[in-house]
This record gives C-alpha cells, sequence and structure tokens, in this order.
C-alpha cells in the first residue's frame, strides 16, 4: 500500500493529538523509504536487478495467462572499460547515469527501465509486440550514439549494443532461460560490431494480435 492509499491514523481514545499516531506515521514513512531503496539501483536512480526478476517474472506469468506478449530489451555500453581507463571511474559512472536518464525518458510509464549489473540494462516492454520493442530500442541507440558527455573539456561518445526477444503465450523457456535466449543476441550485436541491435526471427514468432493503440502511437513516434 502506498503513502497516498494508506488509510488516516486515529488515535483509539479519540485525542486530537496523539504522539504514538506520530511515531507510527514516522515509521510508516521510514518502511516506505526504505521499499524504494530495496528496488532502487543508487548510482543510477533506476530499478536494480531485484526489481528486475520480479518484474519480469510477473510480465511472463501474465503473458502466459492473457496471450499478450511481453518484450525484454538488454542493453550493454560499448568499449566501457576504455572509458574507466582513460578517464576514470568517477567519469565511468557519470557515463551510466547519463545513459540511464535517456533510456528512462525515452519509454512509456508503463514500461521498466532497470540496471541489470555494471554497464548492463534491461528494458522491459509489457503488453509490447517484438517489432514495436525493437523499433523504440533502436530510436534510443541512435539518440545515445548522437549525444556526447562534457567531461573536463573532452566530448564523450557512448555507443550501445542491444539483444531483444519476446515471451509469448506458448512460450516453453523459464525465467533464466528467456533472459540468456536475449544476452544471446546481445552478444551477437556484440560480434557484429557493437552499436546494434539484434533480436529473435520474425518469421519463428507465432502470429500475434492487431498493435493497439498506444503502440501504434509509440511506433509512429519511433519511425
Amino acid at each position: 500500500m502506498s503513502d497516498t492509499d494508506a488509510k488516516p491514523l486515529k488515535c483509539p481514545v479519540g485525542e486530537t493529538s496523539c504522539e504514538w499516531l506520530d511515531e507510527v506515521d514516522s515509521l510508516r514513512q521510514q518502511i516506505n523509504e526504505l521499499s524504494e531503496l530495496v528496488s532502487t539501483d543508487a548510482l543510477t536512480g533506476l530499478f536494480n536487478f531485484r526489481h528486475f526478476k520480479t518484474v519480469l517474472q510477473a510480465e511472463m506469468d501474465r503473458s502466459k495467462r492473457s496471450g499478450i506478449p511481453t518484450s525484454l530489451v538488454m542493453v550493454d555500453v560499448d568499449h566501457f572499460k576504455a572509458i574507466n581507463d582513460n578517464y576514470g571511474h568517477e567519469t565511468g559512472n557519470l557515463a551510466l547515469k547519463s545513459l540511464a536518464d535517456i533510456l528512462n525518458s525515452e519509454v512509456r510509464t508503463t514500461d521498466i527501465v532497470c540496471r541489470y549489473g555494471g554497464e548492463e540494462f534491461a528494458m522491459i516492454f509489457p503488453e509490447t509486440h517484438l517489432n514495436l520493442a525493437v523499433k523504440v530500442a533502436d530510436r534510443i541507440r541512435k539518440q545515445i550514439s548522437s549525444e556526447s558527455i562534457a567531461v573536463d573539456g573532452d566530448e564523450i561518445k557512448l555507443t550501445v549494443s542491444m539483444g531483444a526477444s519476446v515471451y509469448m503465450k506458448f512460450s516453453v523457456l523459464d525465467f533464466n532461460d528467456f533472459v540468456a535466449s536475449v544476452d544471446k543476441y546481445l552478444y551477437e550485436a556484440k560480434q557484429s560490431g557493437r552499436n546494434c541491435i539484434c533480436h529473435i526471427d520474425y518469421s519463428e514468432l507465432r502470429s500475434v494480435t492487431e498493435v493497439g493503440v498506444d503502440e501504434r502511437a509509440m511506433l509512429f513516434n519511433a519511425e
């Protein structure tokens, strides 16, 4: 239950001012703050790996029930070690924060962006067909490569490689295998020269329902 959903506290003996209620309210706020910390990456402000596992499993389960696909895109910064080696870890952290801001600002409020670990990120697209997720992700990839980070008078250019796949009603992969399948396409993107996105062949997918209104609008913006 969120702060806004919580019922107002009332003194059991009807007092207008109650020190115990104040203490309970303070404890409630602390619990909410701790809950947010548990699911948030401290550096980037994105959701962390723990939250990623919880949400992706829930969306996979929902896809099984509803038949509406869930798409997953894994993102990895190209040559990140060189940035740390040449500019230092502080600059590397700044690069990760800047990248996280771009990822988070370019998706819908219903999409989930997480820091998977190190310089790798994950974007979960609930109720989204693969072709749309790929188009949106590729637009984000191009935006990242077109921008730069200013550090001590230098302009640092970032590029990312991406892998993508989709979980559908008839998918038989479990959580670990599904993530591993997307990582395989990410590795393929790395091997293909980086700064690109690789994904499962559309011809291998079962037919899916027509793209919805929200997805059409997003697809239009991605072109």
